[in-house]
C-alpha cells in the first residue's frame, strides 16, 4: 500500500499561505504534487476541499499585501451575504499597488475609508456598493445590513457626508429614506419596496399577530387597512421537515382567526408587475379602496443605477477610486442564491 500524502493538522479544510505551509512541514515539492490545489499565488488548499464564497475571500486575502483592505460588495459577502459573483474579490488600497492578480480587483484611492479588523467597515463597503447598484439591489442590502446591525442609518449618513467625494456617497444618502431595518431577508425587503414603489400602502414588516393574548404567528409582511399578511415561501420552507409543520401549524392558525394571507414564491417574484397586481387584487377583495398600483417613472427608476440619478460632483474626478483589475481567467464563477 503506497504511503499516504504528508497532510498537516487543520490545513485539509481551508485555505492556506505557502508560509504556513512551509512553517508546517511541507515543502515546495510537496505543493506541487497532486495533494493540494494553488488558488492564487503562495495561497493552496487540500484537493479535496469544497471552496466556499467565504473561503475564496479567505484566500485571496491572503495573497494580497496587508494594506490592501477587503471592500466593496466582498466586504458584504464576508458577512454571510449571499447576492452576487466571488469573482473578482474586491479590495481597496491607498497609493500604487502594482500588482495583478487572477480572480481580484483592487480599487486605489487616496484616502481609505474607514476600516475594522476586517478591511472596510460595512458602512463604507454599503457606501462603495451604491456606487453601481439597481436601487432595489441597494435597498435590500441595506435592509440585511441595518437588521443584522452591521451598519446603522446615522453611520452610513455620517461617512458619506464626511467624503462627499467618494463614488456612492450621494447614492447612499438616497436610499437611506427606503431602508427598514426591521426586514429579515431580502426577499422581504425586495417585495416590499415592489409595493412601496407601485403606490401601495407601505406593509408593516415581521408583524406578530397577537389573538386574545396569544401569538398564533409572525408574517412578514402586513396590509394592516386591510388585514392581508404577504408571506414570502423560500426553498427553506419545502426543504426543512420542521419549517414545512410549522407554516402549517401557523397558516392553520391564520384561518381559524381569519387573517388573509397571500403566498409569495421565488418564481412570483421574478415578476414584479404581476405580483404587484396580485397583491393588489387581494387587497381590494378584501375592501381596499385606494389607488391602483402604478408603474412609471417611480416604478422603473427601482430597476435603474443609482449613478444614473446622481451627478458625481467634480472633485471626484480628483479624488475618486481608480482600480487596476486582472479578471479571473477559467476560474470558475460562484452565483448563489439571492433568497
Amino acid at each position: 500500500m503506497p504511503p499516504q500524502p504528508f497532510v498537516p493538522e487543520g490545513l485539509r479544510s481551508r485555505p492556506f499561505s505557502q508560509r504556513e505551509a512551509l512553517a508546517l512541514g511541507l515543502t515546495a515539492h510537496m505543493l506541487s504534487g497532486p495533494t493540494w490545489t494553488r488558488l492564487f499565488p503562495r495561497v493552496w488548499v487540500h484537493r479535496d476541499h469544497e471552496m466556499t464564497i467565504s473561503d475564496w475571500i479567505t484566500a485571496a486575502t491572503l495573497a494580497m499585501p496587508e494594506r490592501a483592505q477587503l471592500s466593496h460588495v466582498s466586504r458584504l459577502q464576508a458577512l454571510g451575504l449571499d447576492v452576487g459573483d466571488v469573482f473578482p474579490v474586491h479590495f481597496t488600497v491607498a497609493g500604487d499597488l502594482h500588482l495583478a492578480v487572477d480572480g481580484i480587483f483592487v480599487h486605489r484611492t487616496e484616502v481609505l475609508p474607514p476600516l475594522d479588523g476586517a478591511g472596510v467597515t460595512p458602512a463604507a463597503a454599503f457606501i462603495q456598493f451604491c456606487a453601481t447598484a439597481r436601487l432595489i439591489d441597494a435597498i435590500k442590502m441595506g435592509d440585511w445590513l441595518l437588521h443584522r446591525r452591521h451598519m446603522t442609518v446615522l453611520e452610513v449618513a455620517e461617512v458619506s457626508r464626511h467624503d462627499r467625494w467618494r463614488p456612492g456617497a450621494r447614492a447612499a444618502r438616497t436610499v437611506l429614506r427606503h431602508l427598514d431595518a426591521g426586514s429579515r431577508s431580502l426577499p422581504e425587503s425586495e417585495v416590499r419596496t415592489f409595493m412601496v414603489f407601485a403606490g401601495l400602502p407601505a406593509p408593516e414588516v415581521n408583524v406578530p399577530i397577537v389573538v386574545n393574548e396569544e401569538l398564533i404567528g409572525v408574517v412578514d409582511l402586513l396590509v394592516r387597512s386591510v388585514m392581508l399578511a404577504v408571506e414570502y415561501e423560500g426553498r427553506q420552507h419545502a426543504e426543512s421537515v420542521t419549517q414545512f409543520n410549522r407554516d402549517i401549524a401557523r397558516y392553520g392558525a391564520f384561518r381559524r382567526h381569519g387573517l388573509e394571507y397571500l403566498q409569495v414564491t421565488r418564481e412570483m417574484a421574478a415578476r414584479p408587475r404581476t405580483l404587484v397586481t396580485r397583491i393588489h387584487s387581494r387587497m381590494v377583495d378584501l375592501g381596499y379602496v385606494g389607488p391602483r398600483p402604478g408603474f412609471g417613472r417611480r416604478w422603473a427608476s427601482l430597476f435603474e443605477p443609482l449613478s444614473a440619478a446622481v451627478r458625481q460632483s467634480p472633485i471626484s474626478a480628483a479624488k475618486g477610486d481608480s482600480a487596476t483589475a486582472q479578471r479571473p481567467d477559467g476560474r470558475p464563477g460562484h452565483r448563489p442564491a439571492a433568497g
